[in-house]
């Protein structure tokens, strides 16, 4: 028994329906295709689009948190993603995230701590990673597809708050940044790298732009934050000017309620 999640090619665990979706079938019985066909797998991924418009449909204007499943409680960044989504909890602002460990259990911590509502969607991996106890009872959500649950990370968010993190956060920020350069989603989806000592070396776009493979400006579709209340900052101008309507005059006497636009 071990606890990486990750899968090592001499592992003896079953394989996961993401792998069977990108694996050719081996020849099969007609039982067997019955039930494990890629034809009738397209029926278990609509079951999971409909599981997911009916568990789901109360969540919105939340702020996705990403990062690494491998950040340590004593990181500083484990830290400053509690904070930062405690921040966004106090204005009454759901926070979504994987739902695992990691920066994950930070962010749901961090809103949990504060009393608001903190949202998991998580994934069925070959060493199965579990749902960290900070996510709001019945709002913990598991997927069996990655395909599935970036869907969801995108259709629920307005803004993502990405944490330093490896080859899985940088694809699901890819995802929703390639979406929102070709205007594939009709609302603003903010993205906020947090941690610049981090991601600059990484994430150096301005190459991009230089040879013309991005138009210009595209790469300011990625901000960046070096501490909670600057991130909470952008993401309260973001918020207010793209999915807030403005207050009423009884709101404005109690900070950080508002009505969605959408």
């Amino acid at each position: 028994m071990t606890d990486n999640p990750y899968r090592h090619l001499d592992d003896k665990k079953l394989p996961t329906e993401d792998e069977q979706l990108l694996e050719s079938p081996p020849p099969q019985t007609a039982a067997q295709l019955f039930l494990k066909s890629d034809s009738w797998r397209v029926l278990r991924i609509m079951g999971e689009f409909v599981w997911g418009f009916d568990n789901l449909a109360d969540v919105s204007d939340g702020v996705t948190i990403f990062g690494s499943a491998r950040t340590q409680p004593g990181d500083p960044y484990y830290a400053k993603a509690v904070e930062t989504a405690r921040l966004l909890a106090q204005a009454r602002i759901p926070v979504l995230t994987g739902g695992g460990p990691g920066i994950m259990e930070a962010a749901n911590r961090g809103a949990y701590e504060a009393g608001g509502k903190t949202i998991g969607l998580n994934i069925r991996l070959p060493f199965e990673q579990g749902a960290n106890r900070y996510i709001t009872e019945g709002l913990h959500f598991e997927f069996h597809y990655f395909f599935m649950r970036k869907f969801w990370f995108a259709y629920l968010a307005k803004a993502l708050v990405i944490f330093p993190g490896g080859f899985g956060t940088l694809d699901e920020m890819f995802e929703i940044l390639t979406l929102m350069q070709t205007e594939k989603l009709e609302k603003q989806i903010q993205i906020i790298l947090y941690g610049t000592d981090y991601w600059d070396p990484i994430v150096n776009l301005k190459p991009m732009e230089d040879w013309g493979a991005v138009a210009p400006g595209d790469i300011e579709l990625v901000q960046r934050a070096n501490t909670p209340a600057e991130a909470f900052e952008l993401l309260k101008t973001h918020l207010t000017e793209h999915h807030l309507m403005p207050p009423t005059t009884q709101e404005m006497k109690a900070p950080g309620i508002a009505k969605t636009r959408s």
